[in-house]
């Protein structure tokens, strides 16, 4: 295959080319004739040759592409929720990003990953290859009933829909409550992709202060009057980004607040996992009468394996079957759900849950110390989770200071861009599990250098 290259980068082969015989080209290379086929067959499927029926293979016109790098996204656009997502997800390797969302790969459940993946190759061809039923695998339902069961929630396996993703479930319900010009409420500060995400479907967005205990319940009581909103979209359990957790206080006067107004809570659950015991739960304290559920498995397990859901009352469930088969026949693949199901029926992947709480404690331990010498302070206390919401010293500007630090290599995660209102400038999300000494030395240079003057 090498060898093909070479000659057609020489332009010894030109488009048009005939490509030496099977067994000319064996002789030449010293190589057996079916080794020549496979790799004809390779550089056909990567669409340098092709091949004539009867006659051979050939050289195609579009063999010699110009070769083009990833492009990079841009450093001086707005500093935003797409600004951070972009940095984080096509930043090279090279980049450290404790601005992120994720854990590094070796937090994760690697090896039970792959104990699934070999068990999932060998399962029923109908699940590597075929569409998957509406509602999404009955055994992997099952087991989030099962698990909503635990927690006082009786519900079936009918009442859970798997989708392709937590954000896609989220997508989802908004297009089924929500009409252009509605109003919905949300943390101030929130996770930065609610924000995005809402601002696709055109609804006008308002903000609740948060506290350590929970959203600020009587400016929560003031926006339901003033706003009439259709939807609540909120983390109960380590709150994205402040780490904060719901009380049962709280909890119990915003469902009371919730029902006089006629409002529908979306609650994520995406880091419930973390929390070395359940905070209150709004599904749970409801029994998904008003409230609805979501979560996905990509911050314990896999960003990679796409899978999420839904658990909300049958008869929405069965609306949200009928929109996810408009707009994307279906669920998530049956492959990804079947490895979800696997990995999560591994007995090592409760230890391995066990095995992150207590190394994530150490690590928001270690952070908090270390960021303190910078002057950096926790606004609270996390009782799980691998995030950190800071204030910087001095009252300086968390964008000029995430802007400093990309051109130091690393992705930060200002403050504002989880705040509708603008009002965190002074604020960071700091993901301890992607820190270490070289994040803090470069962070500490970003701290230090001056502010980049804005661009006319």
């Amino acid at each position: 295959m090498q060898a093909i290259r070479r000659l057609v980068a020489h332009h010894a082969l030109t488009p048009g080319d005939k490509l030496p015989s099977i067994r000319k080209f064996a002789r030449d290379m010293a190589v057996s004739p079916s080794t020549v086929v496979e790799a004809y067959d390779r550089l056909a499927a990567e669409g340098l040759i092709r091949s004539r029926l009867g006659s051979g293979f050939y050289v195609l016109a579009n063999a010699v592409a110009p070769r083009t790098a990833d492009v990079a996204p841009p450093i001086d656009r707005a500093v935003d929720p797409f600004w951070v997502s972009r940095q984080s997800l096509d930043a090279g390797r090279e980049m450290l990003r404790p601005g992120c969302g994720w854990l590094p790969p070796d937090w994760m459940p690697l090896a039970a990953i792959r104990r699934a993946m070999r068990a999932v190759a060998k399962t029923d061809d109908a699940v590597l290859v075929e569409y998957g039923s509406t509602r999404g695998s009955l055994a992997l339902r099952r087991l989030l009933a099962r698990q909503c069961l635990s927690e006082g929630i009786e519900i079936g396996a009918e009442q859970v829909l798997l989708t392709m993703s937590g954000t896609h479930a989220i997508d989802l319900i908004c297009r089924h409550l929500l009409r252009p010009g509605d109003t919905v409420l949300v943390d101030d500060p929130c996770y930065f992709n609610f924000r995005a995400l809402l601002q696709v479907h055109s609804v006008r967005i308002v903000g609740v202060p948060y506290t350590p205990a929970g959203p600020d319940i009587a400016l929560f009581e003031e926006a339901l009057a003033a706003h009439r909103p259709r939807l609540y979209l909120t983390n109960s359990a380590l709150h994205n980004p402040t780490g904060a957790s719901l009380s049962p206080q709280t909890a119990h006067r915003l469902l009371t607040a919730a029902a006089a107004n006629d409002v529908t809570i979306v609650e994520d659950e995406i880091f419930a996992d973390f929390e070395p015991e359940p905070s209150a739960r709004l599904a749970a304290l409801d029994g998904l009468n008003r409230v609805i559920r979501i979560g996905s498995f990509s911050k314990t397990l896999s960003a990679s394996i796409r899978c999420g859901y839904i658990a909300a009352r049958e008869d929405l469930i069965d609306s949200l079957i009928d929109l996810q088969l408009a707009i994307g026949f279906g669920g998530p693949s049956p492959v990804a759900a079947e490895l979800v199901l696997r990995t999560l029926g591994d007995g090592s992947y409760t230890k391995h849950l066990n095995g992150l709480r207590v190394r994530l404690a150490r690590r928001r331990r270690e952070m908090i110390a270390e960021l303190a010498k910078l002057d950096v302070r926790p606004w609270t206390l996390p009782r799980g989770g691998f995030y950190l919401w800071c204030q910087l010293p001095r009252a300086t500007d968390a964008s000029d200071v995430a802007t400093r630090a990309l051109r130091e290599g690393v992705v930060l995660a200002p403050g504002n861009v989880f705040s509708v209102t603008q009002t965190a400038t002074e604020f960071m999300r700091f993901n301890v599990a992607q820190m270490d000494s070289d994040v803090l030395k470069r962070l500490q240079r970003a701290l230090e250098q001056p502010a980049i003057p804005s661009l006319p």
